[in-house]
């Protein structure tokens, strides 16, 4: 992806206002990378990576032309390895007996609650799941010792007041839960599949 020092996400509820947003920010700052589309329930996705700098001047030139419409926003100044290589779609198996999932209302909260829990505790982001055939939602999955998924699974959930859905921690995944998480996430392609 190509992510340098930061990374930063808008949602927004109009399509025509996010792109709107996008094609601000790519004229007021030099950005390394810039990801956009639409998401279930109808909503418009921008992930931007660069310098500090660049990604906050970006980020106020979108403010200036389409805040009404923001619906949630993230902004991680040094984003935690882990992280970046989920949001590219590697699939991490992980060490330990635990399991941690968070489910959050958005994309940017998915994405705050993993970076928070990466850098608080000692676990393996094992995937991250955002918004398409989630109605919107986002949710990840930590594996790693019990006392340390506990850890990430508290630290990401306090950084996502009100936009948190739920959470949990299975002590002894099962081996046959575990192949189903290993396989494709969606429900349809499994049944279809087997």
């Amino acid at each position: 992806m190509g992510f340098t020092s930061a990374i930063a996400l808008l949602e927004f509820g109009s399509i025509a206002a996010g792109i709107e947003a996008g094609d601000a920010m790519v004229k007021r700052a030099a950005l390394d990378v810039i990801k956009t589309g639409t998401v279930q329930p109808g909503r418009y996705l921008i992930l931007i990576g660069g310098t500090v700098a660049d990604l906050e001047e970006a980020l106020d030139a979108a403010m200036l032309v389409s805040s009404d419409y923001v619906v949630d926003r993230m902004f991680l100044p040094d984003p935690h390895p882990q992280l970046v290589a989920a949001l590219t779609g590697t699939r991490e198996v992980g060490e330990g007996e635990a399991l941690g999932i968070i489910e959050t209302a958005s994309v940017a909260a998915t994405i705050t609650a993993a970076d928070a829990g990466l850098k608080g505790a000692a676990v393996t982001l094992r995937e991250i799941f955002l918004a398409d055939g989630l109605g919107g939602k986002g949710y990840l999955l930590f594996r790693g010792p019990v006392v340390e998924v506990e850890a990430a699974v508290e630290i990401g959930t306090q950084r996502v007041p009100g936009r948190l859905v739920g959470s949990r921690v299975i002590a002894q995944l099962h081996d046959e839960m575990d192949e189903n998480l290993a396989a494709h996430g969606r429900f349809g392609v499994r049944v279809r599949g087997s």
